[in-house]
């Protein structure tokens, strides 16, 4: 994935809610449109995954379908949340199929047919002054601050011994591997992860509070087809 990393990704912050069983849920995304999200695209990269709203005909239920074709771009959220407060994050999705080329470790490889990011922005009020000179030059140049981390929770090939992995493409995001292989393809999964315990264990330290999400799919560095849809994200404790 060509530097796709290092782009900014916004998320927005909705009401309160409470989710079958009680726990306290910050916003549960059913899809219903596409209004609360924006498109993000890569530079160097021209197909664009395509993203769709449905609505099933006969239950009413919604989703987000996404068709990646040799393509990569993803869907943001507009604004931040604070993962600290909410670390848990569930959703729903399925996928048609997995990458025969893809692969964690290599750049080349570096596809999924469905990512669930979580994106953490800079604070320069953490940083060291050459990280704070860095990201004042990317500021010039792009008008906002690059993430300062994150973490992307993704559909991989096949299993690997380690649930997270580095980037191969930036050390500053880290894969993890909740699903691995064609065991579950073209069935409904829910997941479940705790985002503050993955990333303490990614990268060793706490993150930044004000957090971001993101979805997509992509497969231009393979060149490999796939569709998958999200029924629901939930962001709570």
């Amino acid at each position: 994935m060509r530097h796709r990393d290092h782009l900014p990704f916004l998320v927005p912050a909705l009401a309160l809610a409470l989710a079958a069983g009680g726990d306290a849920v910050l916003v549960r995304e059913e899809f219903a449109t596409l209004d609360a999200w924006r498109p993000v695209t890569f530079p160097k990269i021209a197909r664009h995954t395509r993203y769709t709203a449905e609505a099933g005909p006969a239950t009413g239920a919604t989703w987000l379908r996404a068709e990646s074709d040799a393509s990569a771009s993803g869907l943001a959220w507009r604004r931040t949340y604070d993962v600290r407060e909410w670390p848990k994050l569930r959703w729903r999705w399925k996928v048609s199929n997995v990458y025969t080329k893809g692969d964690v470790a290599k750049k080349g490889g570096d596809d999924y047919p469905a990512r669930v990011y979580v994106v953490f922005a800079y604070d320069p009020a953490t940083a060291g002054a050459g990280r704070r000179l860095r990201y004042a030059l990317a500021k010039a140049v792009r008008g906002e601050y690059p993430p300062d981390s994150g973490l992307s929770y993704v559909w991989a090939n096949r299993p690997n011994p380690a649930r997270i992995v580095a980037s191969p493409y930036t050390d500053a995001m880290a894969m993890v591997l909740v699903e691995a292989g064609p065991a579950r393809v073209g069935s409904w999964v829910e997941e479940e992860a705790d985002v503050l315990a993955d990333y303490r264990a990614a990268f060793g330290k706490d993150p930044p509070a004000a957090a971001t999400l993101a979805v997509m799919s992509d497969s231009d560095d393979t060149g490999e087809r796939a569709t998958a849809w999200f029924d629901w994200i939930a962001v709570g404790r």
